[in-house]
């Protein structure tokens, strides 16, 4: 459940940091977004992805509908069942439905990963922003900082925080926004340094622009792109996070339902109950899919640089 990535030194951007000219909806280059949409579309793999990832948010939306039983309903007459029409995916040692609970445990990674990466984002784009534009001071002492964060494994900090601050669900966003934050200042910062020295903004700051309204007006929306594509991916990587701590009990705390702690709680019934184990790991397994997946249509659509690769290299497989 460790992610290779964590393990050395902290997560690594998972896109290029090279310069994206257009906006993120295509405004200055509609042909290049409309044929990259028409290439993700066509891609079976990425659409696959994205159908699980949607049945995925609609599974946690709408769980008190979907779910047979409330995943925290015991029935003593069912306790350990293999899966059957009673119980589609069996039920675990306290007779509660492992269904209904891997439905409600969607909701926990989803909450975790959303808010965690939503205000890692904020925090880490708005300092790689700061950093890239002001330069200096500001950009070597965040740059100093986010150099002892990458110095230590992401896991290992992300369990370090979650300790601290003692087991919930609360403490593993704390723990997920801090790991990843860096990650989006280098994001950000790398092209916000080439972008600032472009003829555009030169021209916009000799107007009297404030360099505030510069930023944020005129630099912002062409580097988003590959921020956006890293946001994507560090989702996935959230909810896998998430069901770490949870298995290690520092997230959602039994009877919360989640993934990780229901990992946790089959661990010593492999033998006789796998499936109080496989299902919920089979869904950590199909979520961080599925949102790799969609990233990696993001990077299509978003990065007409890739894209003009990945199309030469498909006529030239054709």
């Amino acid at each position: 459940m460790v992610d290779a990535d964590l393990g050395r030194g902290g997560p690594r951007p998972a896109v290029s940091t090279s310069i994206f000219r257009h906006r993120i909806l295509g405004a200055a280059f509609p042909e290049a977004t409309t044929k990259g949409l028409r290439r993700v579309t066509r891609n079976v793999v990425v659409v696959v992805g994205a159908a699980f990832a949607l049945a995925i948010v609609g599974m946690a939306l709408f769980a008190g509908v979907l779910a047979p039983h409330p995943p925290d309903e015991q029935n003593f007459d069912l306790i350990e069942a293999r899966p059957s029409a009673q119980a589609f995916f069996g039920t675990d040692r306290f007779g509660r439905d492992v269904l209904s609970r891997v439905i409600y445990g969607a909701r926990v990674s989803l909450y975790v990963a959303v808010l965690s990466i939503g205000l890692a984002m904020v925090a880490g784009g708005g300092l790689g922003l700061t950093a890239g534009y002001a330069g200096g001071a500001w950009d070597n002492g965040i740059n100093r900082v986010m150099d002892v964060f990458f110095s230590i494994p992401g896991l290992l900090l992300a369990v370090g925080i979650a300790a601290m601050r003692g087991p919930g669900v609360n403490s593993a966003v704390v723990a997920i926004t801090i790991v990843y934050t860096p990650l989006f200042v280098r994001v950000m910062r790398a092209p916000v340094l080439a972008e600032r020295e472009k003829d555009y903004v030169e021209a916009v700051r000799a107007l009297g622009a404030p360099r505030l309204v510069i930023a944020l007006k005129h630099v912002l929306p062409n580097v988003i792109s590959p921020f956006v594509v890293q946001g994507t991916v560090a989702f996935s990587q959230a909810i896998l996070i998430e069901a770490s701590l949870s298995y290690l009990g520092l997230s959602a705390q039994p009877p919360t339902p989640s993934w990780g702690n229901m990992l946790n709680e089959g661990r010593t019934y492999l033998e006789t109950a796998p499936w109080i184990s496989v299902f919920p790991g089979v869904a950590i397994m199909i979520a961080v899919l599925a949102f790799n997946l969609i990233g990696d249509g993001l990077r299509d659509l978003l990065d007409p640089m890739h894209s003009s690769v990945t199309a030469a290299a498909e006529r030239a497989g054709a």
